[in-house]
């Protein structure tokens, strides 16, 4: 039986039909529901065994990217959301999706001062739009296995990762939780300058999963490379290119065959 992925909707929200044509070529079936059906009907999850939170500017992004939905997940979803993960379910938040996963803490938990990580606005203070390459950093994240490294594009203003703090950074790697960093086109992860790391973020970093492996976040649009005639170069190199966003939703497709 092919597994059943909720796509949610927002207003704003501007990726969910390739999302949902991504995960039904991976070989699942999708359905799309909005925010406010849901938190009318919460129990709606229990039919689903992934729920992805897609890109775009829900509610326009008026005061922070993601924040109102977000704000919405916190205050009327938030034990919906956690026996959904409970239950040992998927959920991916692509871009705007990984900003709402960052600022409900679904994937860092906040404490008593806040959040201690945060998606802030890119270093150059304005909307990025490029390819980017990307390495798996050794995550357990079910969306990455067999995968060392990405070629996707990214879309965003706010898609900086900020951490708090080093202890904060050290607690991330020790329950590998770094799941994606930008890195080289010769695939180095040191000294990652613009337009490699497009946005500036620490460390690199471009996407995170919670300790289960079972959420991640990440800023790239997997969605947007599922064929490789997508690829930007895919007349010039046509025998050297695979659909690299692919891979992320076989990899949750196949967690439940």
């Amino acid at each position: 039986m092919k597994p059943k992925v909720l796509v949610l909707r927002a207003p704003g929200t501007n990726c969910d039909q390739e999302t949902a044509y991504a995960f039904e070529v991976a070989g699942a079936d999708a359905e799309f529901m909005h925010i406010n059906q849901l938190i009318e009907q919460p129990s709606a999850t229990q039919d689903f065994q992934i729920l992805c939170v897609p890109g775009g500017f829900s509610f326009g992004d008026d005061i922070g990217a993601g924040r109102i939905l977000a704000s919405k997940f916190t205050s009327r979803l938030k034990d919906t959301i956690e026996e959904f993960r409970a239950a040992e379910k998927l959920v991916l938040g692509i871009c705007n999706g990984f900003q709402v996963l960052i600022k409900t803490g679904f994937l860092v938990p906040a404490d008593a001062t806040g959040l201690p990580v945060t998606l802030t606005w890119n270093h150059n203070g304005r909307y990025d739009c490029r390819w980017v390459n990307l390495k798996n950093a050794g995550s357990d994240s079910v969306f990455l296995r067999d995968t060392e490294s990405l070629y996707l594009p990214i879309a965003h203003a706010e898609g900086r990762f900020v951490v708090r703090d080093a202890a904060t950074l050290s607690q991330l790697n020790s329950a590998r939780q770094i799941a994606l960093k930008y890195v080289n086109p010769d695939g180095t992860n040191g000294q990652v300058p613009f337009p490699h790391n497009p946005n500036g973020s620490d460390e690199n970093i471009a996407g995170l999963c919670d300790e289960s492996g079972r959420v991640l976040g990440l800023m790239p649009h997997p969605e947007r490379f599922i064929d490789r005639t997508q690829h930007p170069r895919w007349t010039r190199q046509p025998d050297e290119i695979s659909a690299d966003g692919l891979k992320i939703f076989e990899n949750a497709v196949g967690y439940f065959a």
